[in-house]
């Protein structure tokens, strides 16, 4: 046995998804509390309105924006000058971006919503429900009519989900590898 050191490449992709999948039923983006004034003030209201603080900061976590969010606006305005697309070809990882929730008395809601495609039925988002990060439906279900619960407006891409790239924040050395034969 020798002692070398080795470069240590992140492979982006399976770790961006393991992400994404292991953060269902946390409750970590829950509240984010701003001063206003001199009032403090869950900007959150306690994980109703937590989807782009969570979407935004996976995407900060792994590098692929440059700041976390609050709205569903500035995460897409700041994906945009990130480089992510709009692709009609989602993959796992993709950031999709629902319209606004139909109302049960057929109004529309306040706001749209952010969540990861997972696959062709599936998604993770918040769920303002439970006020945690939920796997669930790709279209949260379907009314009586066959028609989606909520409409999907967009899915997003990066092509840097499509490389390796180099780990420069940690200095990972593999110590004490087997001679090459």
């Amino acid at each position: 046995m020798s002692s070398r050191k080795a470069s240590a490449v992140l492979e982006l992709l399976p770790s961006y998804r393991a992400a994404i999948h292991n953060s269902v039923g946390t409750a970590l983006f829950r509240n984010l509390y701003f001063r206003i004034g001199r009032t403090i003030v869950d900007v959150l209201d306690d994980g109703d309105l937590s989807c782009a603080v969570f979407v935004s900061s996976i995407l900060y976590l792994f590098g692929l924006i440059p700041e976390r969010h609050t709205t569903v606006k500035s995460t897409v305005e700041d994906m945009k000058k990130a480089g992510w697309y709009v692709t009609k070809r989602p993959r796992s990882g993709a950031v999709i971006e629902w319209g606004y929730r139909q109302l049960p008395n057929g109004g529309q809601g306040k706001h749209r919503h952010l969540g990861f495609y997972v696959d062709a039925s599936s998604a993770v988002s918040n769920d303002s429900i439970k006020r945690t990060i939920s796997k669930h439906h790709l279209t949260f279900g379907t009314k009586p009519n066959g028609t989606p619960r909520r409409e999907i407006i967009a899915y997003y891409w990066n092509d840097k989900l499509n490389k390796r790239r180099l780990n420069h924040s940690a200095s990972t050395v593999i110590e004490k590898l087997p001679k090459a034969s």
